[in-house]
């Protein structure tokens, strides 16, 4: 992974800060936003059977954060939480008379959403999301570190922010794991010898 461009690490006082960010909903079948190519699973109900399966079915958010529905085009995603993205696709049939009272229920598989653990671990890899996924968790998934690793500088990447974790002080106090969210990256750098 290449630094340029990315903030500079923040020192060990910021991460009380990310794992409240991290912690924005503890639900995260409803809670977590929607991100371009998300894979969605949309049911329809409320309305004749047949037509229930022209719609229900997976669904992509495509590269501009919209999801194309059946019948009324597209529908904002990108941002939007699994309720919020519902309402709106409720909202959007009623607006055009489609549907007087439809129910829209959306869920995201959480195996379509990972984790990536590189650098000096035994099993770089992208490490299947799940809710209970913390720093810790998502080195040990990948095989642990390396005898290069260098433990108090591996790097939890979200979004545009960097933040340095020192997994030392993490084991002496489980307290202080940072939980993960979705495309999270981490990666844990080279000891210097």
């Amino acid at each position: 992974m290449l630094l340029d461009g990315c903030a500079a690490p923040k020192s060990d006082t910021h991460l009380t800060t990310l794992s409240e960010v991290g912690d924005e909903d503890s639900s995260p079948d409803q809670g977590t936003q929607l991100r371009t190519g998300d894979s969605i699973e949309l049911r329809l109900g409320g309305v004749p059977r047949e037509e229930i399966e022209q719609v229900t079915g997976t669904y992509t958010v495509d590269t501009e954060g919209y999801v194309n529905v059946p019948q009324v085009g597209r529908i904002e995603a990108n941002g939007k939480t699994q309720e919020e993205l519902q309402s709106a696709i409720e909202a959007a049939y009623k607006e055009t008379g489609i549907y007087s009272n439809p129910t829209v229920t959306v869920s995201v598989p959480l195996a379509a959403r990972f984790v990536n653990v590189g650098g000096e671990v035994r099993l770089p890899q992208r490490v299947a999301y799940t809710p209970d996924l913390t720093v810790l968790a998502a080195v040990t998934a990948a095989g642990g570190f390396t005898e290069y690793a260098s433990q108090s500088r591996v790097r939890l990447y979200r979004g545009m922010e960097v933040v340095q974790v020192d997994m030392r002080k993490i084991r002496k106090d489980p307290g202080n794991d940072i939980p993960l969210q979705p495309g999270d990256t981490i990666e844990v750098m080279r000891s210097f010898f």
